[in-house]
């Protein structure tokens, strides 16, 4: 008897997984508003999230057998896998590679703002604030040679109807990786 179990398809366990890694964060969040206040929640979680983040860079590079994203439109590409695979359905984002040196992402749907609002705290920013830290930490284990700079014009936690990250490489440095 203690070898069996239900079955669940590879599809129903990765739905519940995307649910409980959500929710983890979610509830380690708010514990830590109730331990610390929310600014000092809202950046800590900041911090975690950027290091958290270069870990799941790692993994994805190692998965896919890499040591780094071959340009930016490369690592365009593996942050649209990795966001098809952390969150699913959840994520509804556009991937633009506009040249050699400049990209932008929409996202129109983040699970993470939407767990924001839920949570019904004086502030809806805080998935804003860890992602102002989290796509340049991406990027530079991606892109390790690059000096990346990311602009956020637009941020649905700010009140905006959709984020837009604006990314762009100096042509002097990634020429040295093209």
């Amino acid at each position: 008897m203690a070898d069996e179990r239900y079955p669940l398809s590879d599809a129903e366990q990765a739905r519940m997984l995307r649910k409980l890694m959500l929710y983890w964060d979610g509830q380690w969040f708010l514990k830590t508003v109730e331990a610390f206040g929310l600014e000092a929640a809202i950046e800590l979680n900041a911090r975690v999230r950027a290091s958290f983040g270069r870990i799941e860079m790692r993994v994805l590079l190692q998965t896919l057998g890499r040591t780094r994203a071959e340009d930016l439109a490369d690592a365009l590409r593996m942050l649209n896998t990795y966001g098809a695979a952390f969150m699913g359905d959840g994520l509804r984002a556009d991937f633009t590679h506009l040249d050699a040196h400049h990209a932008r992402v929409i996202i129109h749907r983040c699970l993470a703002y939407e767990g924001a609002k839920r949570a019904a705290l004086p502030r809806r920013d805080q998935a804003c604030v860890a992602c102002e830290v989290l796509w340049k930490a991406w990027l530079e284990v991606l892109l390790p040679e690059c000096e990346i700079q990311v602009r956020y014009p637009m941020r649905q936690g700010l009140g905006d109807p959709l984020c837009q990250f604006d990314i762009e490489i100096p042509e002097i440095v990634s020429s040295t990786i093209a």
